[in-house]
């Protein structure tokens, strides 16, 4: 089967994919996704940075109704799913949470992953980011 990733601009080039964000070099503000002027100083140029592929739950909430378009709702419509904030240090991203609801808390260490987003016309398996549970990371 094939896969594609749902917009390259999100991500690196390495494998896995990791998210790609910028950094001012002014200010040393971190953003995600890339941008090319900073929302703090507008002073810096703005560089790629590489985010971290591990941080924690810092807030969340059961999206329960459909998103407006480009939303492409899966075979069989849509079905209730995560979403919330990771702090990966330097940086919120706003993400679908792989999380069970038994398992999921503020706080909760997770890690980068990719899952199905859609499926393409022509098969192909569309991917987006996601962070599922690390228990790596727990302290």
């Amino acid at each position: 089967m094939t896969t594609r990733l749902i917009d390259e601009v999100l991500f690196d080039d390495g494998d896995p994919p990791r998210l790609a964000g910028a950094r001012c070099s002014g200010c040393g503000t971190v953003v995600f996704p890339r941008q090319d002027s900073c929302p703090k100083c507008s002073d810096g140029a703005m560089s790629a940075h590489v985010l971290p592929v591990s941080g924690r739950v810092w807030s969340w909430t059961l999206q329960a109704f459909a998103p407006k378009p480009p939303y492409r709702p899966p075979s069989g419509g849509h079905r209730p799913y995560h979403v919330g904030y990771v702090d990966l240090g330097e940086v919120l991203v706003e993400a679908l949470l792989a999380v069970p609801r038994a398992e999921i808390r503020i706080g909760l260490p997770v890690r980068l992953t990719t899952v199905p987003a859609y499926r393409d016309e022509d098969g192909t398996e569309v991917v987006t980011f996601a962070f599922r549970p690390d228990l790596d990371g727990e302290r």
